[in-house]
């Protein structure tokens, strides 16, 4: 018998901010649309996506860096796996990021130019409904879909970030943040009719990097974050959605010294999904961040992303 998918527009969520914010030291942050959507048991996701990020980042002071600017190219594999914990729904995303990086600007006046080729640092993330549709087949979720035109679904998961990704003790600029990132999620979308509305709250929790810049010990404080979208969903399974977040905190203290680096960070974003086949789907995105405070980034970028369902 063949399978049917009902959520044939699912986004392979490569995110575009997650491409760039990773290298200011290991802060990171997203915004991440569609973040609880129902998903058919007895089904694989596999995505890939491209992302280019470019813009301004304001340092530290006391690093005498200045006119610096970011140009970040990222390709991702991600897997996603649906699967059953009692009657609830719940799955497991694993993300594995490539990344092309270009650091541009002046240090104590003299111009100068960083590359960085290499893996970032790999996530994985268990998540679970616990409000919202059960665990379905395929043909059992169309039709609690079909039956249900207005229903909320409530969520939490816990991603982890895991310091795989490229990394030179000796450098301030890397791909890979040296240490683990661990991301517990709480979340709610209600969906009405072809409308749907999503609020999400996370907390970034960080371990120790232990070879910071020429064997220094650098501390980080949680970076606290919300995000929301509102997402409409059009004939053929097409979809768009605008996408706003914000993310205070993630203070660092380096060798028992305080930083003045205290991140307060606005995201926005503007998404679209289509199949494009039987199986088969696209994602566009365009993002942009800002930075509410002396120390952060201010970039706009792209991601282009295909999923396909097995």
């Amino acid at each position: 018998m063949n399978k049917q998918y009902p959520s044939l527009a699912l986004i392979t969520k490569i995110n575009l901010f997650l491409v760039f914010i990773i290298f200011t030291h290991g802060y990171s942050q997203d915004i991440e649309p569609k973040r609880w959507t129902s998903m058919p048991l007895g089904i694989n996701v596999v995505g890939v996506g491209y992302g280019h990020v470019f813009g301004d980042i304001e340092f530290d002071p006391l690093l005498q860096a200045q006119n610096a600017t970011v140009v970040v190219n990222q390709i991702a594999l991600q897997y996603v796996r649906p699967f059953r914990i009692g009657k609830k729904q719940a799955r497991i995303d694993v993300l594995i990021p490539y990344t092309f990086a270009k650091w541009e600007g002046l240090l104590n006046g003299v111009p100068e130019e960083v590359t960085r080729n290499g893996f970032a640092d790999p996530r994985l993330r268990f998540s679970i409904n616990f409000i919202g549709p059960n665990a379905m087949t395929p043909k059992e979720l169309q039709e609690y879909l079909k039956e249900n035109p207005v229903y909320t679904t409530v969520g939490a998961s816990l991603a982890i970030t895991f310091p795989f990704g490229q990394y030179y003790g000796d450098k301030l600029l890397n791909i890979g943040g040296n240490s683990f990132v661990f991301r517990p999620q709480v979340g709610m979308v209600h969906n009405w009719n072809s409308w749907s509305y999503e609020l999400t709250g996370s907390v970034y929790i960080y371990t120790n990097n232990n070879d910071f810049y020429i064997d220094k010990t650098r501390k980080q404080d949680p970076l606290f974050a919300m995000q929301t979208h509102l997402t409409k969903h059009f004939k053929h399974r097409i979809w768009t959605a605008l996408s706003f977040g914000y993310g205070l905190g993630g203070h660092s203290i380096v060798n028992r010294l305080p930083k003045n680096d205290e991140r307060g960070n606005f995201l926005a974003g503007l998404s679209a999904g289509m199949p494009i086949f039987k199986k088969q789907a696209i994602k566009i995105a365009y993002g942009t961040t800002l930075t509410l405070k002396d120390v952060g980034a201010n970039t706009n970028g792209f991601v282009f992303g295909w999923s396909t369902v097995f």
